[in-house]
This record gives C-alpha cells, structure tokens and sequence, in this order.
C-alpha cells in the first residue's frame, strides 16, 4: 500500500508574500521591535520568547488598527488557490502550521477552503494593557526549541510508516520541521539550511513551482 501524502504548509513568508509580523513591527515601529527580530533569527532567544515579546510592545488600544493593517495588507503567493485544488484532486492532506497569530491568519485563510482544525497558528488576548499571545499548541516532550506554535509535534502525529511528508516553508519556524519530513520545498533562508544539511529540497518561488514538482515527483 503506498503512503499517503501529507502537507505541512507555513503562512507567513510561504503563503502570504511577506513576513506579516514583521510587517506589523516595521509598519507600527515599537521600540525594541528589530532587536528582538534579530535576537530570534540568530537563535539567542526562542522564537515563543521573541514574538510574545514584540507584540507585548504593541498596546490594546490600538487593536483595531493592528488587526486591520495584518488583514488588508496581506498579499497571497501566486498559485495557493490552484495547490489547494490540485490536494483534494489527488488526495493529499493540506495543514496550515502556522507560527503567525490567530488574528490575521484564520480572516485571511477564510477565503479558502481550508478546515479550521487543519490551521494550526498561536493565539492572542487583547484583554489587558498590551497585546498577550498565547501558546496553544506549544512543544511536546520531543521537542525543547521553545518553538510557540511547534511544528515538529505536529509532524510527528503522521508517522512516516503511513505517510509521505512534505512541508513548505520559508524560514526559522521551518528548520526542525524540515529536518523531519521526506521532502521540502523552500524559500529564503530555508534553502540554505537545506542545502548545508543535504536534506531532500527543492527551491520554489511560487506554488505552480510546487504543482509542477509535485506532478513530476508522481506524489499523491
């Protein structure tokens, strides 16, 4: 019998064009914010740390224009709309998992025919002085990168006995993740660690790149 496919899809950076939280930080320019950018891609502080800090700059007051500028400058990869299509016409499982916050990944992804329970992205609380993020799907007893929204544990909920694993990403909340799947598709810095790895890659620009390898590849 052969595997089933699975799909392990990163948003910010991946699906969406930009990085949407470092969209939010440049555009409402919080002291601190690009230290704290830095500090997570160099891995001197976890990436849980780093973003609950950067939106811990942000007050509640201004929810509405920080929801409304995460949502309506948001700008879809080319091709998303036809992977989705091209999934549930071979059978392929398609997750969302997600590092963003709850807040502008489930408006956008509403315009797809994505199941809630297959997006997996951290949360928020706008009930006190600054914006809180929460942590609802935090690192299993495998994993200690104190990733926020870990995606390893998800992974590791579809065994490769079973399934063909595949996950596309961009950037550091993608490297463990990529280090346990049977193919990646990458972008940006992601392909760096691929390659420097000898991991089982292919660069992509936008998702007819992926279509097409996908095709080629005969997975389904």
């Amino acid at each position: 019998m052969s595997k089933k496919t699975v799909i392990f899809c990163d948003f910010d950076g991946t699906i969406t064009v930009n990085d949407n939280i470092v969209a939010i930080m440049k555009h409402f320019q919080p002291p601190g914010w690009d230290q704290l950018v830095e500090q997570v891609l160099s891995k001197s502080i976890s990436i849980r740390e780093g973003v609950g800090k950067m939106f811990a700059l942000l007050p509640t007051s201004r929810k509405q224009e920080v929801v409304d500028y995460a949502i309506n400058n948001v700008v879809i990869r080319p091709g998303f709309k036809e992977l989705l299509e091209h999934c549930k016409q071979n059978d392929i499982e398609f997750f969302v998992t997600s590092g963003g916050i709850d807040f502008f990944v489930y408006p956008v992804l509403s315009a797809f025919s994505i199941p809630t329970d297959h997006i997996y992205c951290n949360g928020s609380d706008f009930s006190g002085s600054h914006i809180e993020i929460l942590w609802p799907h935090s690192c299993d007893d495998q994993c200690h990168n104190d990733c926020g929204m870990c995606k390893t544990a998800i992974i590791r909920g579809y065994s490769s006995d079973k399934y063909h694993r595949v996950l596309i990403g961009d950037s550091v909340t993608d490297f463990e993740g990529a280090k346990l799947v049977d193919t990646v598709f990458a972008r940006s810095i992601l392909v760096d660690l691929c390659r420097d790895l000898g991991l089982n890659y292919y660069a992509f620009n936008d998702f007819h790149d992926i279509i097409k390898q996908l095709e080629e590849l005969k997975v389904k």
